[in-house]
């Protein structure tokens, strides 16, 4: 072991001869459900049963792979030619049809070169370079909400903290019409819960996102967006023919979804792990140079997107199981991100740990567009914190019941001004 976790490569999916491909068995097999209210609100019991079968388990209950450890999880993330989000990266059929294809899909819901043109676009305003140009408005912004929940002293972590930079900076960079404003937040939500099963929480997403793709549709649409907002900026783009005009409504579903939720419940699970352990923020707070690993570390323990899906193009292997094409698989990033066959103690939060590689923003080709917005933002808040602060302490979270975010819907907070 080193720096803290298991050293090796991650194994990469071996290809099968015609001559080796036999009628699929599956060897592993488990009627564990990752979606009940149980598992939803305390996933890693679950999770921790998986990795120990196999590099991937049937489920019974969904006719798909699980994929839970972080050397298997980080190769079918990394390999987009064998395990393919170009047909969708929800469990639905019908929610992968209508969410990936011409005119429907966004950069996660593409491969190259499709993938690459969109990216293009919808990345350019969230690239080092675009953040520059709103840095200082992120860190203004941050310094504005920590001397409010210092002047009220109890405050909840969620929807006083977590929620106020991510809501009004997205809100304002994006540059939506008033309605989608107030709905930004609903609707990433039920996004979130229909990439899992039609259970109860996926079926009352359907008619929130039908809403969504008619807001998109309808109203979100010059001239009545923000000049040069980001939403502007792709119509901008397809008048200047680097895209196709049809494809900005679902290229604009990337500024409404993944630009919040990971930051949000980012910044919560931070809350909640520095105020369970003081002298993790004393260290903080006498190393100033250790905030982005505190920030790697919360999304280590919990990752905000707990789960998407891929589709398997052709027959291949991981490790010793054997996966056919159009299998579909549950890439467990949380899961990944606790596996004790690649970080030293996984379920103890360590600012000082060699995190730099969690998987939380994904891996490879589909790694998050949104990741270095949501560092931006977690960093300023921390380090306006860490200036007007002596501690803070939190109590139990109300967890956020959703199919694919991992996060919290509240959480009394109290705060020690300096």
């Amino acid at each position: 072991m080193r720096g803290g976790r298991a050293t090796g490569r991650p194994l990469l999916p071996k290809p099968i001869n015609d001559s080796e491909i036999t009628v699929m068995t599956k060897r592993y097999r488990s009627d564990i459900d990752l979606f009940s209210d149980a598992a939803i609100h305390t996933p890693y019991p679950a999770w921790k049963k998986l990795r120990d079968i196999a590099p991937a388990v049937w489920l019974t209950r969904y006719d798909m792979w699980a994929v839970a450890r972080y050397d298997d999880v980080k190769a079918v993330l990394g390999n987009w030619e064998v395990f393919t989000t170009a047909h969708g990266v929800a469990m639905d059929d019908r929610v992968n049809a209508a969410t990936s294809g011409p005119g429907r899909a966004n950069s996660l819901t593409s491969d190259p070169p499709l993938h690459d043109r969109i990216r293009s676009v919808t990345g350019a305003p969230l690239r080092p370079r675009g953040l520059r140009e709103i840095e200082e408005r992120v860190h203004c912004a941050a310094r504005v909400l920590v001397d409010d929940i210092c002047a009220r002293g109890d405050v909840d972590a969620m929807e006083d903290v977590a929620h106020i930079l991510p809501m009004d900076l997205v809100r304002e960079f994006v540059g939506l019409p008033a309605a989608g404003k107030k709905s930004m937040l609903r609707w990433a939500a039920a996004t979130f819960d229909a990439m899992g099963p039609m259970n109860a929480l996926g079926q009352a997403a359907v008619l929130q996102i039908q809403e969504l793709h008619r807001y998109c549709i309808n109203e979100a649409v010059p001239p009545n967006l923000k000049p040069g907002g980001w939403a502007d900026r792709l119509y901008q783009a397809a008048d200047a023919g680097k895209i196709e005009r049809s494809q900005c409504p679902g290229m604009m579903r990337e500024y409404i979804g993944p630009a919040l939720d990971t930051t949000i419940f980012g910044i919560g699970h931070l809350l909640r792990y520095l105020s369970l352990d003081r002298s993790q923020w004393d260290m903080l707070k006498a190393d100033r140079t250790l905030v982005p690993n505190a920030i790697n570390e919360a999304l280590r323990m919990d990752a905000p997107i707990r789960s998407f899906t891929r589709l398997v193009r052709e027959d291949t292997r991981l490790g010793d199981v054997q996966l056919n094409a159009d299998d579909r698989l549950i890439v467990l990033y949380g899961s990944a991100n606790r596996d004790e066959r690649h970080y030293n103690n996984p379920d103890r939060f360590d600012i000082t740990r060699d995190n730099r590689d969690q998987l939380a923003f994904g891996y490879g080709l589909h790694t998050c567009g949104g990741m270095h917005l949501a560092r931006l933002e977690m960093a300023a808040l921390l380090e306006a914190m860490l200036e007007k602060i002596i501690y803070f302490e939190t109590d139990m979270p109300t967890i956020a019941m959703n199919n694919t975010l991992r996060g919290f819907e509240a959480m009394p907070m109290r705060v020690f001004a300096a």
